[in-house]
């Protein structure tokens, strides 16, 4: 049996916007709503449409953006500039 995370509509809705996004790590997700990249990635695969799917797979891997190990130690940023207007996100209360 799996082990599935089961988010209201609102949490799905602002996960896939947020591993939708170029610039938010997986990292970024995690710190918000407890999930691993894989789970995160299985949950994309449930709920967006197989053929979105492949294209955000396609884009994301490998990509230094989405993974903080990969950045340079420069980047010091943990949230696009527009999650600062969503109300209900736990970063955006962080500064």
């Amino acid at each position: 049996m799996r082990n599935t995370l089961i988010f209201d509509l609102a949490a799905k809705d602002r996960i896939i916007e947020m591993a939708w996004e170029d610039r938010t790590p997986f990292d970024a997700i995690t710190f918000q709503f407890g999930i691993r990249e894989q789970q995160v990635i299985a949950l994309m695969r449930r709920e967006i449409k197989a053929s979105s799917f492949k294209l955000w797979r396609k884009r994301v891997q490998g990509r230094a953006t989405k993974h903080s190990k990969m950045q340079e130690d420069s980047v010091c940023r943990f949230k696009c500039s527009r999650q600062k207007a969503i109300s209900s996100n736990k970063i955006s209360k962080r500064n």
